[in-house]
This record gives C-alpha cells, structure tokens and sequence, in this order.
C-alpha cells in the first residue's frame, strides 16, 4: 500500500462529490498514476475484508459509499432518527434556511460560521428542507423548507412565520451579508482539503466526520 494512502482516505472522507484522482494527486503531492494505483488497491482491500463500505469511481471521480446489503439497516436508522429532537444547531440551520430560503449550502454555511453538511443533509433526510433547484450565477444547490416543515410548524404559509429570534441577526441584515458573499455561491463550502466535509449525493454516503458539525 502506498506511503500516502492514509491521506488519500481522509481527503476522501471529506469529499461531498466524487474526487478526481488528479486532485488527490495534487493534494498528497504524488503522481496521477501512483494515485490511481493507490485507489485501486484500496477499492481491492474494502472488497476483500468485508468492510461496510465500498470506494467507487463514479465518472471522472472516486468516493465512499455504503454497501447495499447495509440498506435496510441504515434505513430503519435514519427512520429513527426523524423521531429525534432537533439539535441546537440543526434549529439554527433551519432558521437560516425558512428564512432565507432559496438559499445555498454554502451561503448557509456562512452565514452560521461553521461547516453545515451534515446538519442540512439531516433537515433533508426528515423531510424538513428540499432542493429547490440550482442558483443560475453559481450553480450551486438551492434548499428550502417543505410543506412538512410548515405542518410541524402548525403554518399555512411561511407568510405565518413568526418574527426572527432575538439571537438571529435581522433578516434584512443577513441579506446584506449575503449580497456581499456573491463570490463565495459555491454549494460546498470548504475546498477538498477544508475540515468537515462528508458524502451527501448518489446512494448512502459515508458516516459523519468528527470535524463536522452534526444535528
């Protein structure tokens, strides 16, 4: 096994989409070639020890998923976990995003100063935010809230929603500030060597990293 597989793990730990080998031979500071061996053998040693996941290459890229034979499991998990409480941080992502909405991961993501992936993916998996289309000068993912999340909420509308929390800037000043950031629409947040990013699109991504914030 190559010398900087271990970084090549981690990178792709972190990855919200498929990651060419060539950007992780930029990153690890290794020949394209050497990397694509490297991915090679690794996608070999998940296979043959009976890991629980699997490295694909989906395109021009590579990323983790979870293996189908584990659907069923992570299934009924993640039907639990919409009859769990929302965390502090999950309420304030999706505060940001009733309010805001259409809005951007990334736009999320900066107006609350942390990494969000997790967070919105979990709004999404209990059907509380939606994707609503891409924004037409970036590209990036546009989300906002659904008709379930005005039911919980005991609305018709979002007309009904109640004036922004006392710990929540006014809206016209997040807008403001997201006026400013017009340059930084990207729908992932940190770059692929940032802290926190994990797999989100195309089957069942892999668990959480420890950097990120979670709901």
């Amino acid at each position: 096994m190559s010398t900087f597989a271990g970084a090549v793990e981690a990178l792709l730990l972190m990855a919200t989409e498929p990651v060419p080998a060539s950007d992780l031979a930029e990153a690890v500071g290794a020949p394209t070639a050497e990397v694509e061996e490297c991915l090679a053998e690794l996608a070999t040693f998940y296979d043959e020890t009976g890991r629980g996941f699997e490295l694909r290459r989906v395109g021009a890229g590579w990323r983790y998923y979870t293996r189908e034979e584990h659907a069923d499991v992570i299934g009924r998990w993640l039907l639990e976990g919409q009859r769990g409480t929302l965390s502090q941080a999950a309420l304030e992502t999706l505060a940001v995003v009733a309010y805001l909405q259409p809005i951007s991961r990334g736009r999320v993501s900066a107006v609350r100063g942390v990494n969000v992936d997790g967070v919105i993916r979990t709004l999404a998996t209990r059907d509380l935010i939606e994707e609503v289309g891409r924004d037409e000068e970036t590209g990036a993912r546009l989300f906002a809230t659904t008709s379930y999340f005005l039911e919980r909420m005991g609305l018709t509308s979002l007309d009904q929603l109640p004036a922004l929390a006392p710990h929540l800037p006014d809206a016209s000043a997040l807008e403001a500030e997201l006026a400013g950031l017009a340059g930084h629409g990207s729908d992932e947040p940190l770059p692929i060597g940032g802290a926190g990013a994990i797999p989100e699109d195309a089957g069942t991504p892999s668990a959480d990293t420890d950097g990120e914030e979670t709901a």
